[in-house]
């Protein structure tokens, strides 16, 4: 029996803006607008930031929590994550929604070069940010940008600072981060079998390289990430006119490998998270 495929759609991000394509939806609004369209699509797991009304980045809580409210309303079961990403905010603000308990949160175990900054998690905040989220019940999904952050993951699951089973996240074409590269990707994924093997993971290919990661996690048995976060585009020439028309994109090409789109469901069970209230 195969295995579903866990389709993640990162709908917003901090980065992409309505100049660089009209759909990326800012306000809560748009945003639960488009996060239901990608749910009716396939999507089983939502990937969230927030914006402030005229685009700009926040973590404000009480943005995440009108945006939990009408997620959990309009798509039953989704898997709700939060991102505590350091585009977003500063030091502890960065963990100031995860007392809203989300089902997931992200989780980063180390820094990186990111295209115009560094993206800092130093030791101490990632102890901090790690026993928040174990605190408040909350999956993390480790964000590894970089072979360190998986081997630092795996130490903290040993240690009791994170709770297994691990589900990892390899993000792949970040400028000055690792790039998209086969034989990376598949020493990524034999070392988590290796380190982790009851652990999950996720392959999320940045800008024109999704489509490859979708092709080369299929392969592997793995999960997909997709979204207007990660890229704008269908094509060189086409923007995504939304995220329903990415994660319409992924489950198709699940297809191909033998595989279906996990529903909410089977995604929790997949995960070891709690069936939906």
């Amino acid at each position: 029996m195969t295995t579903p495929c866990i389709i993640t759609v990162a709908i917003t991000g901090s980065v992409p803006t309505k100049r660089d394509n009209p759909a990326v939806p800012v306000t809560v609004s748009e945003q639960v607008e488009s996060t239901h369209e990608a749910f009716e699509t396939g999507a089983s797991l939502a990937h969230l930031h927030v914006r402030n009304d005229d685009g700009t980045t926040t973590s404000n809580p009480d943005r995440f929590a009108r945006l939990i409210e009408g997620i959990r309303a309009h798509c039953p079961g989704m898997i709700v994550q939060l991102s505590t990403g350091g585009r977003s905010g500063k030091g502890e603000e960065r963990g100031g929604m995860i007392p809203l308990k989300p089902d997931m949160a992200s989780l980063s175990t180390g820094s990186c070069n990111f295209p115009t900054r560094i993206y800092e998690n130093a030791p101490q905040f990632v102890d901090w940010l790690a026993a928040l989220i174990k605190e408040h019940g909350v999956k993390p999904e480790i964000e590894v940008f970089d072979l360190s952050m998986l081997f630092k993951a795996v130490e903290m699951a040993g240690d009791g600072r994170i709770v297994g089973p691990l589900h990892v996240q390899f993000v792949m074409g970040v400028k000055n981060a690792v790039p998209v590269d086969r034989p990376t990707f598949d020493f990524y994924v034999e070392t988590l079998r290796r380190l982790a093997p009851d652990a999950t993971w996720t392959g999320a290919g940045i800008g024109r390289h999704q489509l490859t990661l979708h092709h080369w996690a299929l392969e592997h048995g793995g999960h997909l990430r997709t979204g207007l976060e990660d890229n704008i585009r269908l094509d060189k020439e086409t923007l995504a006119p939304s995220n329903a028309a990415l994660v319409k994109r992924a489950a198709e090409l699940c297809a191909d490998y033998g595989r279906h789109p996990a529903t909410p469901a089977e995604a929790r069970v997949l995960l070891g998270l709690p069936a939906a209230a």
